[in-house]
């Protein structure tokens, strides 16, 4: 089956970034004029998704409002004549089509995910989380539909992670099947360097048959008394193979500070009008 449908979990609290997200949710946060969370829709719709589901908290309406029509904003810019503006505009509130779904209380990823479960209706889905941007020519996710597309199986996307920080994700458990390409084994959740199976962790792309959601419906609470969807892999792995990718592209962890930053100065060195005064700017800087 075709993969139409992505979910995108945005209802975190953004601990990290407080006080900037006391009032405004991470995933608004710009890179430069751009937010976090419309790199990710653009990746949904160029890996061929057409519906997305956003699952939402509260303090998140900054997001439906950036997705929506802005009436008087299309008026000012037409009297301003700047109808480049304009245009950029009116494309944000017509990119694909969106849908809201508020998670009651934050209890964990895979909670998030599971709220989605009606909307999916026993297809196949792809979940894009809002911290992530990956650069690459191949989305990441249009990576991982293309694998599930030959194998027929859940699909997560992995990377090498430094060991000091495997307790910052899930970290699998692997068989080499082909370049790239794992067959899991186990994926355990943020487990301490001395106990992680290896530094291969899971990031915020994954594909999954819709029997992940009963999977995680049958998980109790786990790490951080949450409902984890490590968890949910987990038991799905003992029904059906699960896959793990390891994607082509360049990782932007934007929920992190310094990660963050990297971001904002590697897409200004980008854009033709600013690189110039950056590159000035940072070669000309006392470190």
């Amino acid at each position: 089956m075709e993969i139409k449908k992505a979910v995108i979990p945005v209802a975190g609290m953004g601990t990290r970034f407080l006080p900037a997200t006391k009032s405004m949710p991470k995933e608004m946060l710009p890179i430069i004029d751009i937010p976090v969370i419309h790199y990710v829709v653009e990746e949904a719709i160029a890996s061929g998704i057409d519906d997305i589901i956003f699952i939402t908290g509260r303090s998140k309406r900054s997001i439906e409002d950036y997705f929506d029509d802005s009436p008087e904003l299309e008026s000012h810019l037409r009297q301003k004549n700047n109808e480049k503006l304009l245009k950029i505009v009116q494309d944000i509130s017509s990119m694909v089509d969106i849908h809201y779904i508020r998670q009651k209380e934050p209890n964990g990823l895979g909670d998030a995910i599971l709220t989605a479960k009606k909307h999916i209706n026993d297809e196949p889905f792809a979940v894009l989380l809002g911290d992530d941007i990956i650069v690459n020519k191949k989305p990441c996710t249009k990576q991982l539909i293309d694998n599930f597309m030959k194998y027929g199986r859940s699909t997560i996307a992995v990377e090498e992670v430094p060991m000091e920080k495997t307790g910052s994700y899930g970290i699998i458990k692997g068989q080499p099947l082909e370049d790239s390409l794992y067959i899991l084994d186990d994926i355990v959740e943020k487990p301490s360097p001395e106990e992680a199976p290896s530094n291969i962790g899971a990031i915020g792309r994954y594909v999954f048959t819709p029997e992940i959601l009963d999977c995680i419906k049958q998980t109790d609470k786990g790490v951080g008394g949450e409902i984890q969807l490590t968890d949910g892999i987990r038991l799905l792995n003992e029904k059906q193979k699960v896959y793990a990718y390891k994607f082509t592209g360049k990782r932007y962890d934007t929920g992190d500070k310094v990660e963050y930053v990297k971001a904002v100065i590697d897409f200004a060195l980008n854009k033709e009008e600013m690189k110039e005064q950056i590159k000035e700017h940072i070669t000309g800087l006392d470190l």
